[in-house]
């Protein structure tokens, strides 16, 4: 296969009185993305926190007591989106959901689905200070690679996109696109995720799909303000723009941007770019894994001052 159109999410959460409002919310959305021809569609980081305001009132602000009650909704959350994915026969990462892996111990959990019925996951593997000090989401199973028609994709789920060695575990197992899913309260957290993604993409040459929810949500202090712009990044390179940005939404719109990816580029860029990064990285971690030498650099203190 040598294009992948992708649709990329920047989602924006809202409340909902009935589940059935949510189901057909969803599933306009998938079927906008499908309609845009296409195969892999990707929604952000938390966009199924929006769910908290199916449960009573009391509890949305409190983000350890919501926890097992949003379970309540994991079974209809899985059932809608596998659904979908059969019946416009895409792939869809769904918005990451909070899910009790075992007794007591939440994880952060991004769903995939494939078109023929199969489905997997990706969870967070390390988390912010307010889901570790606040909420008590701990970190998940390991990294992950989804097998597709489309060929290999990984997933780095937000904070993961910021540390370069899951994503080269990945690009080593032979991934060529990167999906990231994000949800990131300020501009700050949005440009940390932004630079992590360019970095994995031109590190280990390939595409990154970054995907963020957007929220202005005063009646949930989990999802109360997130911002950002889907866009997705490629290693700066022959055929490829030098900017590194190969498309961008606007920042804070809500809308799917679609895209097709020639993965014909990525791969001739790793076999004769101006750089090979991807190759190189064995050369650099062996560079790296030396003694780090201290040089002094100071002026005597025996020196004659003029």
């Amino acid at each position: 296969m040598t294009f992948l159109c992708v649709a990329a999410a920047a989602y924006l959460c809202q409340p909902y009185s009935h589940w059935d409002e949510y189901e057909a919310r969803l599933s306009a959305w998938v079927a906008r993305g499908a309609a845009g021809q296409a195969g892999v569609l990707i929604f952000p980081e938390y966009a199924s926190l929006e769910l908290i305001s199916l449960l009573p009132p009391a509890l949305w602000d409190d983000v350890q007591a919501q926890r097992e009650p949003l379970q309540t909704f994991l079974p209809a959350f899985l059932e809608l989106h596998a659904r979908l994915a059969r019946q416009y026969g895409v792939y869809v990462l769904a918005g990451s959901f909070p899910v009790e892996a075992a007794a007591g111990h939440f994880v952060n959990r991004a769903h995939f689905f494939g078109p023929d019925g199969q489905a997997g996951f990706q969870d967070k593997l390390v988390m912010t200070r307010f889901e570790a000090e606040e909420w008590s989401i701990g970190s998940g199973e390991g990294v992950k690679v989804f097998d597709t028609e489309y060929g290999k994709l990984g997933v780095n789920i937000c904070y993961d996109a910021e540390f370069p060695d899951f994503a080269r575990q990945q690009a080593a197992a032979g991934i060529e696109v990167l999906l990231i899913p994000s949800f990131s309260g300020s501009a700050h957290g949005y440009t940390r995720v932004r630079v992590g993604g360019m970095a994995r993409a031109l590190e280990n040459q390939i595409y990154a799909v970054h995907a963020p929810c957007l929220a202005d949500a005063p009646w949930s202090y989990a999802i109360e303000t997130a911002v950002g712009a889907v866009a997705i990044y490629a290693p700066a390179d022959n055929g490829l723009p030098e900017s590194g940005i190969v498309a961008a939404g606007d920042f804070n719109v809500p809308d799917w941007l679609i895209h097709d990816l020639d993965l014909s580029l990525i791969r001739e860029v790793r076999r004769s770019g101006h750089v090979l990064n991807a190759r190189d990285q064995v050369w650099a971690q062996r560079q790296a894994a030396g003694p780090v030498v201290a040089v002094p650099f100071k002026a005597s203190t025996n020196e004659t001052q003029p």
